[in-house]
């Protein structure tokens, strides 16, 4: 990836991170860049945060270009894992909210069928393209909170 996409989603990074954690809405910081080796390779999870009111863990993958359907797979990748190693048998599914800086949006839900795991896919100046369940929508900042944080 270009430097100059490095330093942007590092930016990104960090002002998601903050803006979640003033929310106050039960996310609890778990790590930034957070390490997952799986089969011996080595993997990074942009954001990671646990939420209390909702009892689950939730993967925040920042993209500083445009949607990619390969983005889905990892983060798809990392909520298994998540779900699988951190995930304690009384805690909901690992949610994964992809943010990026453009989209397709029948690429996006071409990208997103068959996928189990709750997949929300934003914009920066966009909305989410796979609506979470119901349940969660309360509990997690909306798409335009998140967007004008980004603005």
């Amino acid at each position: 990836m270009p430097r100059r996409e490095v330093e942007i989603e590092r930016k990104l990074t960090e002002h998601i991170q903050n803006f979640l954690l003033e929310l106050g809405q039960g996310f609890a910081f778990v790590g930034r860049q957070v390490h997952l080796e799986v089969g011996g390779d080595d993997f990074y999870i942009d954001l990671l945060f646990y939420h209390l009111k909702l009892r689950c863990y939730v993967v925040i993958e920042l993209k500083a270009c445009d949607f990619e359907p390969g983005f889905i797979s990892q983060l798809n990748m990392y909520q298994n894992v998540v779900n699988d190693i951190l995930r304690h048998p009384s805690d909901n599914p690992t949610i994964g909210l992809l943010l990026v800086k453009g989209k397709n949006k029948t690429v996006v839900e071409y990208s997103l069928a068959g996928y189990q795991n709750p997949i929300g896919v934003a914009e920066w100046k966009n909305q989410m393209v796979k609506a979470l369940p119901e349940e969660l929508k309360s509990s997690l900042p909306s798409v335009e909170e998140i967007e004008k944080e980004l603005e």
